[in-house]
């Protein structure tokens, strides 16, 4: 019964899609412009080619149009939900814990990773995670190069005790002139060249999973990046 009223009380999909966008366009000035771009321009796309290749044939007409709707649908849907999900980043960018959200809500199934930090510097709430994927390790600063600087040695210290030989890379996310957005994390991870077998990757992740991790981090208060996509259409 509770599982009844739990599902009664979801938003629908059109609900979920209005609420996504009215999120996103109060911060992000651009989005229901380009948001018109991407509704009217497949659709007299459509309208134009089904003008110029009917040939006076209805069915041909009406499917050129038809197609033309769908793929402005499609492309609306796709278009909201990058930009809802680059501006929930946005909004929790700075604070600490922002890296393990994107770490929970981005990487797909290829990596191993969690939102929480396997070392915080408690004082000023610094802190670096760990993601294991096809590249190797990858460890992620959250704060300023100088700062985080130790931690990241010492985690690789801790990572080439435990599994020798695996790549170890570096990625900072904070204040620096050169760090990554934190909207950019999921590419730059993504940009490392491969170098495991998908079995060596879970086999790595489990070894260091068996490692000391650092103390659970809240996440930070904003727009949840793992509910701003917008719905798929069926």
């Amino acid at each position: 019964m509770a599982k009844k009223d739990s599902a009664e009380k979801e938003p629908g999909r059109l609900k979920q899609l209005w609420q996504i966008f009215n999120l996103t366009k109060e911060t992000d000035k651009l989005l229901v412009p380009i948001l018109l771009v991407t509704l009217i321009v497949p659709i007299v796309a459509g309208v134009v080619a089904a003008m110029l290749i009917s040939g006076g044939s209805i069915l041909t007409l009406i499917l050129y149009v038809i197609t033309g709707i769908l793929l402005a649908v499609l492309l609306t849907l796709v278009v909201l939900g990058q930009r809802a999900e680059r501006t929930a980043y946005q909004q929790i960018s700075g604070q600490p814990g922002a890296v393990g959200a994107v770490l929970r809500s981005a990487l797909r199934r290829a990596w191993q990773a969690s939102e929480f930090p396997v070392a915080v510097n408690p004082r000023t709430q610094e802190a670096v995670y760990r993601a294991v994927g096809k590249p190797g390790v990858v460890l992620i600063a959250e704060g300023s190069k100088a700062k985080t600087k130790k931690m990241l040695e010492d985690e690789r210290r801790a990572v080439l005790r435990a599994v020798p030989d695996i790549p170890v890379h570096f990625v900072h996310v904070g204040p620096d002139a050169d760090a990554t957005p934190l909207h950019k994390l999921n590419k730059t991870l993504k940009s490392f060249k491969n170098s495991l077998r998908k079995a060596e990757v879970l086999a790595v992740s489990h070894r260091l999973n068996s490692l000391k991790s650092g103390p659970a981090m809240p996440i930070p208060k904003g727009m949840d990046p793992t509910k701003v996509r917008a719905p798929k259409p069926r």
